[in-house]
């Protein structure tokens, strides 16, 4: 795939080009930002009025699950992407900086939060003195927590050492124990429910961080060649991702909502208000992807692909406070 001559204003090395990257990225902040109160401000318009209790702060459990999951996105993407540019032809030696030990630290930070409500018996802790770290130890949830904080302290240490790919298995650890510890032992079916969490949540994070760093990427390199190429192979794998991400959710929600109470659910519950919401989101990404898929092998300039696909990156990062959220809301009930 080849390159069309560039604009005028990406010609130059600075002016209206620096301007406008500017302006993008202010937006984008923006949006995130946005994106980010979603969990503190949905709690609210999602109980309302279907006579559901909230457990004690869903709004900040929400925010730390948001934050968690931003946090496994970001090194998993670069890692993912990373990959695929060593096998672009002609693709430049240099990368971005990577985001990966401060993603980590974030993750770190989400990661304590969460193991003092659990520490706390699954309340917010008012005081250092009401959390019983020793009582980690004593419950499932409370290991599982242990186990996502010194992982990302593990994936922290592993990004800034020499060797940036062995967070892999440490990021890992973290994926294994998000997926167990959203089903309990005593569901029905732990072991499926977790293992369709668990290709969930690679997938996603591969998605939203793969998409993020290869737009990084591109416009480290520039108008080059290789730049398409490595949305091509970025976009082709993305379309596996999202059937995956589509049939493990597809599959999980049917696990809590039988098929026959969906509907009413989706509606009269608040988690399946929240479901919905993100469905629809997901919706939206695709047909961004599409549009982005669309200008990358139809356009006379295949770089035009960035402008969906920066609007992509922008309703994932929303779609992750609503998963954020989800995880916090009350479980639907098992109409019969």
């Amino acid at each position: 795939m080849t390159l069309m001559r560039p604009p005028p204003e990406v010609a130059g090395p600075s002016g209206p080009i620096s301007r406008r990257a500017t302006g993008r990225t202010v937006a984008v902040l923006v949006l995130v930002a946005l994106g980010a109160l979603i969990p503190t401000l949905g709690p609210a318009a999602a109980l309302e009025g279907t006579g559901e209790a909230a457990a004690p702060g869903v709004a900040g459990i929400g925010l730390l699950r948001t934050v968690l999951f931003a946090a496994l996105s970001v090194p998993l993407g670069e890692l993912f992407v990373d990959r695929l540019a060593r096998r672009v032809p002609g693709a430049a030696p240099g990368r971005p900086r990577s985001w990966s030990a401060l993603a980590a630290c974030a993750g770190l930070l989400a990661a304590l939060g969460l193991a003092s409500v659990v520490a706390t018996g699954n309340l917010v802790p008012h005081s250092v003195a009401a959390i019983d770290v020793g009582g980690l130890y004593d419950s499932r949830d409370g290991r599982l927590a242990l186990v996502e904080v010194n992982a990302f302290l593990l994936a922290a240490l592993c990004a800034r050492s020499g060797r940036p790919a062995t967070q892999l298995w440490p990021l890992a650890a973290v994926v294994v124990a998000e997926a167990l510890r959203a089903h309990p032992t005593t569901e029905h079916t732990p072991l499926l429910g977790s293992g369709l969490t668990l290709v969930h949540l690679i997938c996603a994070a591969l998605w939203t961080g793969g998409l993020l760093h290869a737009l990084r990427v591109l416009r480290h390199w520039g108008a080059v060649p290789a730049g398409p190429a490595l949305l091509g192979r970025y976009a082709r794998v993305a379309v596996v991702l999202l059937a995956a991400i589509t049939a493990t959710g597809v599959c999980s929600s049917l696990r809590r909502m039988p098929a026959d109470t969906v509907l009413d659910q989706l509606t009269e519950t608040a988690y399946g208000r929240v479901l919905l919401a993100k469905v629809l989101l997901v919706v939206a990404v695709g047909l961004l992807a599409l549009w982005a898929r669309t200008r990358l092998r139809r356009a006379a300039d295949p770089l035009t692909a960035c402008s969906p696909a920066r609007a992509e990156v922008v309703a994932l990062g929303v779609v992750i406070a609503v998963s954020g959220l989800l995880t916090a809301l009350p479980l639907p009930i098992r109409w019969s």
